[in-house]
């Protein structure tokens, strides 16, 4: 935009400027004039146009345009345009590079312990003491460590780093490829919008990020106007406001009223010409984003330029939302709704990107700070025994005395008690987690877009599995958005279906086709669709494209019937207006007479008929008991269904004696009736499962419509939201308002309490009631648990609505930039079942972790106790370091691509939503960690004490220290990767299904993991040698090593066995934070520090800070509670 659009917001303009004062590049009038203009309506804005201009025409002048010709389309001028009033597209925050992804992945805690210990494990490993060695130093010769671990000490630094750039690289390409797939899609949206403007005197269609201030704009029915403009000439415009004002009354437009034309606007009727004055972030529209902090950018660069013209900026856009009545009122109340802080907070918290509420992420917190707990605990006890017990032995035992010359060589020893100490941390610090959570997410992110689900915020996906309610809009939505003729009555007949051509009496279908084609705007048309598969694109009145597509159905064609009459050969046309209900088209016939086809509500037309065709095409008479009767049967149950009921009619005039064409009373009366037609916006054939699944899953649907309640009512009844015998309340906007505040009119908890748990249908509904409800369910604590709601909403009005929810979803389709800016997943095909698919990837984000946690304890139970005793015991570790890597990282790494790369099961949607306090790891997950962890650790120490006795092989337990790797030891090794390997399997079922192999071929990630794991664990083995302490074994060991891990499937079947309701002992691990875990001061102290935090840091990383930064408070509460 330039210096010139920021130092040009200081500006004000005097009231009175009669006299053309140049301005900056030679145009009459600054940016701010204009700006402070367009924030005016109806009589003051042209007040304040007639003062400062004259009139329009003279507003034209001073901007060098002409209001007929338009523009010279000249490159230069065109040039200088955007760089004085800026251009019309709203820039986007610049998109972080991938070394900066990267950075911010690094900053994850767990992977910073990790570095340090890699970092120190890897400097300790090239630590050569110097010095001979002493006999006084006792038996120590050679170090601490034998020859292979000495020569390959670095491998496990080495392969700690390696898992961290592994965790760090997936994190960052994902956030890399999720961003640029958002921007790929949103500059697709941005090219495809055309829009007409007069230049040269020429209609053209340019892109409408090419629009500039000063050009002549076409308006027309259908448009969203993208920029602001005052109107030159309109003929019967009129604007639906509601996207911007919230408004829902279409607001008249015209040149001597109310010039006014607002970017983001759709035009409803009529058309006109504009004159362009706002566009990009100066237009209403571009003000509002601002405002939202999607031109966070722009805010940026002002505050490198200097705090005076931020001000401007700010007090700007603070005049702006004072000054715009309908902005303001829309947006003022909301935000005081949420606890009335101050404009200048709302300014710095504008900024700000939407708040980290993540469930899962929450609870992985906070179990993850567990356990590192746990660990850090055992590590030091580890260290400390080894510690005491050398000291002990060789200074209190042996008697030694600590000499100068041995220091290095106790030293040493020391750092191998250190390197144990760090292994058992690093064993117990589950650092497969952040990798299985992101692997997870990213996974269901990429394979949601087939599901037509384009996932902005990826903690939204996870938080969807926990949604215990959805509102949802009903237009487009759970409807197609397209109106449709479901019913009619012909030639005698009621047909509840669409009837074969066949089965109508020729005459009485050719009378049909010609009185729908001819008796209707020649604009109105159905055209064929734009991608294959797609439905044919109505353009036009909807209810009229309702009954061309009723011509279609019955495979006939309106296309011929209007060339054969082009529309000016019509004689007479009364159209159609809010009065008369009706439209009528007189055409002259060939033998000289005149036919008039008349359409019109069914109520109104059907008093004019006289007659009616019967199942031959005869006339018959229609008398009004025939009326009555036809009412009763007929029309009241259309209605009952949600239809729209119209009635098409003739009536032939003789050539004889021309009527009085101007009395219209007299000419449309003594009708024919043809037919009357049931019209419906209907229920997209897949939304009743869809909600019928929604229902089994224990989510509420609620309806938030605009439509009237009938219709509402009629349509949740369809979609299956609302069932006969159930009790529930359908409500419209006003009673809901009603029964919500009290009699200051502010808004009650206490009662909203009351409605909403029944609520399913809200019908003529503001967005300020769609707001007040969400966040009303969202805040209420009355249930067990509190809910977690998903919403869906298109227009700018939606926005604050979409931002209070746990997830908003935006339609694709038919949603406003504001909107989508807004919402977390965007339904590219705005489709209701879209909704039900993320609510099953969603919960198997959950599952897949949960799964990942089943199979990480384990494997960090049993290895931290194993190196702990063993370690206490044997003065070494069974498993060696290099070896606990490999089990820990590589196949942490692995199993986490492994199960959480498990595709979704219909079997997800059958149990409840887990809510927020439910913890992460059940009962009968506990049952299964510690059942395995008994029967691997059973295993392994009868292995350990004796193995050697049992395999007639040496005892590996007190050999020498130079001594080559032995069998012993290895078989340990083995068979404890093997009891992994099948327990892993065992894992993919956390319900206590017995059926663990259910579905396990389509997952072929996980087949894959497990056989490639499976092949390099024997390359290990058999070749390892000394840097990983393995010796080769025999076919009957791996006979035996294998026969072991088979065990742990038929231990899970055993333990499956076991009810989960009779171990009362067992507790459960990783619930969210609680409530009263913390005081609302503490809590909004919190949220000042991560909204700090958010600006640097990841979402998802954030999570593990703000965990730790809680350890203390969680500590304290401990305390309280014992």
């Amino acid at each position: 935009m330039g210096d010139m659009a920021n130092s040009s917001i200081e500006f004000h303009p005097k009231p009175q400027q009669q006299q053309e004062v140049p301005h900056v590049g030679g145009f009459g009038c600054t940016l701010a004039e204009l700006r402070s203009l367009m924030e005016l309506r109806g009589a003051e804005a042209l007040q304040k146009i007639q003062e400062a201009y004259g009139d329009v025409s003279g507003l034209c002048r001073r901007l060098k345009t002409s209001p007929t010709e338009g523009l010279a389309d000249n490159t230069n001028d065109l040039e200088k345009r955007r760089q004085i009033y800026g251009q019309n597209f709203i820039p986007p925050k610049q998109p972080k590079t991938f070394l900066q992804l990267v950075w911010e992945a690094l900053q994850d805690v767990t992977l910073i312990i990790l570095e340090v210990a890699a970092i120190v494990s890897l400097g300790l490993s090239f630590y050569a003491p110097p010095g001979e060695e002493s006999e006084a130093c006792g038996n120590v010769s050679g170090g601490a460590e034998d020859e292979g671990e000495a020569e390959a000490g670095w491998i496990e630094g080495a392969a700690i780093l390696l898992s961290v750039i592994c965790v760090v690289l997936v994190t960052a390409f994902n956030d890399w490829s999720k961003e640029k797939q958002f921007r790929g899609l949103q500059s697709r949206i941005e090219q495809e919008q055309k829009f007409t403007v007069i230049r040269n005197g020429q209609l053209l269609q340019v892109p409408v990020a090419a629009l500039v201030v000063g050009d002549i704009a076409q308006v027309k029915y259908g448009d969203l106007l993208p920029a602001d403009g005052v109107l030159i000439q309109g003929n019967d415009l009129k604007i639906d406001e509601s996207s911007l004002t919230g408004e829902s009354d279409h607001v008249r437009k015209s040149a001597d009223k109310d010039p006014m034309l607002l970017s983001g606007t759709h035009v409803m009727e009529g058309s006109g010409r504009m004159v362009v004055t706002a566009v990009g972030v100066n237009s209403q529209t571009g003000i509002i984003f601002t405002l939202l902090g999607a031109g966070g950018e722009e805010e940026e660069k002002k505050d490198k330029k200097g705090k005076q013209q931020d001000g401007a900026m700010d007090s700007s856009q603070t005049r702006a939302k004072k000054q715009d009545g309908a902005v303001a009122m829309e947006m003022q109340p909301l935000k005081s709704a949420e606890g009335g802080e101050m404009e200048e907070r709302e300014k710095k918290k504008a900024n700000v990107p939407k708040k980290e509420k993540s469930v899962l992420q929450g609870k992985l917190t906070k179990l993850a700070v567990q356990i590192g707990k746990a660990g850090l605990v055992m590590s030091a006890i580890t260290v400390i025994i080894l510690v005491l017990y050398f000291v002990i032995e060789t200074f209190v035992v042996d008697g030694r005395v600590w000499l100068a010359e041995c220091t290095p060589v106790y030293v040493q020893y020391f750092v191998k008690f250190f390197i144990i100490g760090v292994t058992v941390l690093v064993v117990a610090v589950p650092e497969g987690l952040p990798l299985a959570v992101t692997i997870s997410l990213a996974y269901s992110v990429k394979k949601m877009m087939k599901d037509n689900n384009l996932v902005r915020h990826l903690d939204a996906c996870e938080t969807m599995g926990n949604a215990t309610a959805i509102c949802s809009d009903k237009t487009g939505t759970l409807t197609t958005n397209r109106m449709t003729v479901v019913q009619s009555y012909l030639g005698d007949t009621h047909y509840k279906e669409i009837p074969a051509p066949s089965a109508l009496t020729p005459k009485i279908l050719d009378l049909l086709v010609h009185a729908i084609s001819i008796n209707s705007a020649y604009t109105t048309k159905i055209l064929p669709p734009e991608k294959e598969g797609a439905l044919p694109r109505q353009v036009g009145n909807k209810t009229e494209c309702a009954l061309l597509g009723f011509i279609l159905d019955l495979k006939r064609d309106f296309q011929p019937v209007r060339e054969q009459i082009p529309e000016d050969q019509l004689y007479k046309v009364y159209t159609f207006n809010s009065v008369r209900k009706s439209m009528s088209t007189v055409i002259r016939m060939p033998d000289g007479g005149f036919r008039l086809f008349s359409k019109g509500a069914s109520e109104i037309l059907l008093k004019k008929c006289t007659n009616i065709l019967n199942s031959n095409g005869e006339l018959r008479g229609f008398r009004p008991r025939d009326r009555d009767d036809m009412v009763k049967k007929i029309i009241e149950p259309m209605a009952c269904d949600g239809l729209r009921t119209i009635c098409i009619a003739y009536r032939d005039f003789s050539a004889i004696q021309e009527p009085d064409w101007d009395n219209e009373n007299e000419v449309v009366g003594d009708l024919t009736c043809i037919a009357v037609v049931g019209i419906e916006d209907p229920v997209r054939p897949e939304v009743p499962e869809a909600i019928r699944k929604c229902q089994r899953a224990g989510i509420t649907v609620r309806m938030v419509t605009g439509d009237n309640i009938n219709t509402a009512r009629a349509i949740a009844a369809k979609c299956g939201i609302i069932q006969p015998g159930e009790d529930f309340l359908c409500l419209e906007g006003k009673e809901f308002n009603r029964r919500i505040r009290n009699e200051k009119g502010e808004i009650e908890q206490e009662r909203l309490d009351k409605v909403w748990p029944k609520l399913r249908v809200l019908a003529r509904s503001s967005p300020t009631d769609k707001h007040t409800l969400v966040k009303g369910i969202i805040d209420s604590t009355t249930g067990e648990q509190r809910q977690v709601v998903a919403v869906t909403g298109d227009g700018t009005n939606d926005g604050p609505a979409l931002k209070k929810a746990d997830v908003g979803f935006a339609m694709g389709i038919a949603g406003t930039d504001v909107a989508k800016e807004a919402s977390d997943i965007i339904l590219t095909d705005d489709n209701f079942t879209s909704i039900v698919k993320a609510v099953m990837w969603g919960r198997n984000v959950y599952d897949s972790i949960s799964k990942f946690l089943q199979f990480q304890l384990t494997v960090n139970v049993v290895a931290v106790i194993v190196a702990f005793t063993g370690a206490c015991i044997t003065q070494d570790s069974p498993l060696k370091a290099v070896q606990m890597l490999w089990v820990n990282l590589i196949m942490d790494t692995f199993a986490s691509l492994a199960l959480a790369t498990e595709p979704p099961t219909e079997s997800l949607l059958l149990r409840k939503p887990y809510g927020r306090d439910k913890p992460l790891i059940s009962r009968t997950m506990m049952k299964n960690i510690l059942g395995h962890a008994v029967y691997q650790l059973t295993i392994i120490f009868t292995l350990l004490f004796v193995g050697e006795l049992f395999f007639d092989i040496d005892s590996g337990r007190n050999a020498p220290l130079h001594s080559p790797p032995s069998e012993h030891y290895t078989i340990i090794f083995n068979t404890f990767v093997m009891m992994q390997l099948f327990n892993e399997i065992n894992a993919r079922k956390i319900h206590g299904e017995r059926n663990v192999f259910d579905g396990i071929f389509s997952n072929p990630i996980f087949c894959t993991i497990v056989l490639g794991t499976f092949g390099i664990q024997i390359v290990i083995v058999q070749f390892g040698g000394k840097p990983f302490s393995c010796s080769p074994l025999s076919t009957e060991q791996w006979l035996w090593c294998l026969f072991v891990g088979v065990g742990e499937l038929v231990w899970g079947q055993v333990i499956a066995t076991i009810p989960t309701s009779q171990l009362k002992c067992l507790k459960e691990a990783g619930h969210g934070p609680g409530k009263d875990e913390m005081t609302d001061e503490e809590l909004a102290e919190g949220e000042e520090e991560i909204d700090h935090a958010e600006r640097e840091l990841r979402r998802g990383q954030i999570l593990w800070f703000r965990g730790l930064n809680r350890i203390q408070t969680q500590v304290c509460w401990d305390r309280k509670k014992c």
